[in-house]
C-alpha cells in the first residue's frame, strides 16, 4: 500500500501507486478545466502532488502549456532570482563492483582505464579547480569496498578541504558515492559534506533489478531508503535524481516527486537538489540501444513541472547537456550547473591521455569556466560561488523555511555578488571581467536594503584589495 510516512522503499514509492498516478493524469490530460485548477494551485508557491504534476506533464493542450512554462520560470526568479550556482565534478576511483548496464564503470569492462587517486594527485586536481575559480566540488566514486571505502572517501575530503591555493579554497564538498550505512553518513557528517548525492536511476523496480544485475547496487529497497539513513545519520541536505532514459519518463516523474514528498513527510525536509541527467554516451555505453530515452521538448517539460512541484528545491543540469539545451531549461527551473567539467578520474591538472580514457560519460558541453561564466552573464544571470548557506548552518530544515518565506533572496543576492567579484578579480578573463563588473553595478541597485547595500558595497571594495571570503 503507498503511504509516504513508510520507510519502506516499496511503500512510500507505490507501483501501484504510480500506475494509477499515470492513468489519472492521461485521462486527463486535456482536461481544461482540471488543468486550469492544478495550474492556479501552483501559483500560491507551495508546490504540486505527485499525481497533481503529472496531469501537468502529461498536458497536451498547447495554450495551457505556455501557461506552465511562464509559471516554471517565474517560480524560479522568485525563489532563486537570476542566480545561477557553479560546481565541478571530481572523480576520485571509477573502481566498482557493480554491473549496472548504463555506466562504462561496470565490473565486466575490462578495458576501460581503471584509475584511482593518490592524496597527491587529489591535491594537483583541487589546486587546478581552484586555479580555474571553483569553490564548490562534487566528489564521485564508484562502488568497491577494497578500492574505495569510505576511509578513502574522508581521506580525499579531509585533503580538499585543507588546500589552500593563492586565493583559492574548496568551500564545500557534495559528495556523490553509493548507498551506505548509517554510520558511514555519520562520518559523512562530520567531515562536513555539504548535500550527499544519490541518483535512484530508475524508481521502477522491476526495470532497476535488470539493469543492476550483480553487485551490492541490485538491492533496490537498500539503495531507495539510503536518503532515510542518510538523514538519520545527521545529514540534513540530500539530493535527488533520476536518469531518464533507463524507464518510461511519465513514471520517473512521479517516482521522483513521490521520494521528495516521502522526505517532507518523514523529516519534515524535501529534497535539497533535484537533478535530471539523460543517459549519454560512454566508453562502451550506446545510448540509443535504451528504448526510452526524451527528446529536448519533454526534458524541458520534465524541467518545468518540477519546478512548479517543488518549487523550493534546487535544480541541477550538467554538462550532460549541450549549451543550447542548458539554456532552454535556465529558463524553466534550473539554478545550478557545472561548467569546465571533466568526467575522467582526474584530467584538470592536465588532460587525460586518448589512450587511458577513465570517463564515466561523454561531455557534450565542452566549453572552459571562463565561458560559461561569460555566457551566463550576457543572458542576464548572475555566476555564484556562494556557499554562506552551508558554512553559517543554514542547512535541512532551516535553509527550507529561508527558502520557501522567500528570505534566502536576501542573503543569496548580495553573496552572488560577492563571490562573483572574488571570481572576476581572481580568474576572468579580461573580456569576462569586464562584463561582469557592469554586471555587479547593475544588480548592486537590485538589493532593496540600503545598509545591505552599502556593506556589499564596501567589501566589494576591500575584494579588489585582496580580501576575500565575506558572507552574509
Amino acid at each position: 500500500m503507498y503511504n509516504p510516512k513508510s520507510l519502506k522503499a516499496e511503500e512510500f514509492i507505490s507501483h501501484d501507486e504510480i500506475l494509477s498516478t499515470l492513468a489519472y493524469a492521461e485521462a486527463n490530460r486535456n482536461n481544461a478545466a482540471l488543468i486550469d485548477e492544478i495550474i492556479e494551485k501552483a501559483k500560491q508557491r507551495n508546490g504540486l502532488s505527485h499525481r497533481e504534476a503529472s496531469v501537468l506533464l502529461a498536458c497536451e493542450l498547447p495554450e495551457k502549456n505556455a501557461e506552465i512554462y511562464a509559471l516554471a520560470e517565474q517560480i524560479k526568479k522568485d525563489f532563486y532570482g537570476n542566480r545561477i550556482v557553479l560546481f565541478a565534478p571530481l572523480y576520485l576511483s571509477n573502481y566498482c563492483v557493480n554491473g549496472c548496464v548504463y555506466c562504462p564503470y561496470h565490473a565486466k569492462n575490462k578495458h576501460i582505464a581503471r584509475k584511482k587517486m593518490t592524496q597527491d594527485e587529489v591535491r594537483r586536481e583541487v589546486i587546478a579547480l581552484q586555479d580555474m575559480g571553483h569553490k564548490r566540488l562534487a566528489i564521485e566514486a564508484g562502488e568497491d569496498p577494497v578500492n574505495n571505502p569510505i576511509e578513502y572517501i574522508l581521506e580525499c575530503i579531509d585533503t580538499i578541504y585543507g588546500i589552500k591555493h593563492k586565493n583559492g579554497a574548496i568551500r564545500r564538498v557534495n559528495v556523490n558515492i553509493a548507498a551506505t550505512t548509517v554510520e558511514n553518513y555519520r562520518k559523512l557528517h562530520e567531515a562536513g559534506i555539504g548535500t550527499y548525492i544519490l541518483f535512484q536511476e530508475t524508481y521502477h523496480k522491476e526495470s532497476y533489478e535488470k539493469l543492476h544485475p550483480t553487485g551490492p547496487k541490485h538491492n533496490y529497497a537498500y539503495h531507495t531508503e539510503a536518503m532515510d539513513r542518510a538523514m538519520e545519520g545527521g545529514i540534513d541536505d540530500v539530493g535527488l535524481g533520476v536518469l531518464f532514459g533507463l524507464e518510461m519518463y511519465k513514471y520517473e516523474f512521479a517516482g521522483l516527486l513521490m521520494h521528495a514528498e516521502h522526505l517532507e513527510a518523514v523529516h519534515g525536509v524535501g529534497p535539497h537538489t533535484i537533478s535530471v541527467p539523460r543517459i549519454r554516451a560512454a566508453d562502451d555505453i550506446d545510448p540509443s540501444s535504451f528504448e526510452n530515452g526524451i527528446d529536448d521538448d519533454i526534458f524541458a517539460k520534465i524541467v518545468a513541472c518540477i519546478r512548479i512541484a517543488v518549487p523550493y528545491t534546487g535544480m541541477i543540469v550538467s554538462t550532460r547537456e549541450s549549451q543550447a539545451s542548458r539554456e532552454r531549461v535556465l529558463h524553466l527551473g534550473i539554478s545550478q550547473i557545472s561548467g569546465g567539467s571533466k568526467t575522467s578520474v582526474g584530467g584538470y591538472a592536465e588532460p587525460e591521455p586518448e589512450t587511458e580514457n577513465s570517463a564515466q560519460f561523454d561531455v557534450s558541453d565542452t566549453r572552459t569556466l571562463d565561458e560559461v561564466i561569460n555566457w551566463l552573464m550576457t543572458m542576464g544571470y548572475i555566476p555564484s560561488f556562494c556557499t554562506a548557506c552551508y558554512r553559517e548552518g543554514r542547512t535541512g530544515d532551516r535553509f527550507m523555511a529561508l527558502c520557501k518565506s522567500k528570505q534566502i533572496q536576501n542573503c543569496c543576492h548580495p553573496n552572488a555578488l560577492m563571490t562573483l567579484k572574488e571570481y572576476l578579480t581572481d580568474y576572468a578573463s579580461p573580456a569576462t571581467r569586464e562584463l561582469g563588473l557592469a554586471l555587479i553595478q547593475k544588480e548592486l541597485q537590485n538589493i532593496p536594503r540600503e545598509k545591505v547595500r552599502e556593506i556589499v558595497s564596501e567589501r566589494l571594495t576591500k575584494i579588489e584589495n585582496g580580501d576575500r571570503d565575506f558572507r552574509f
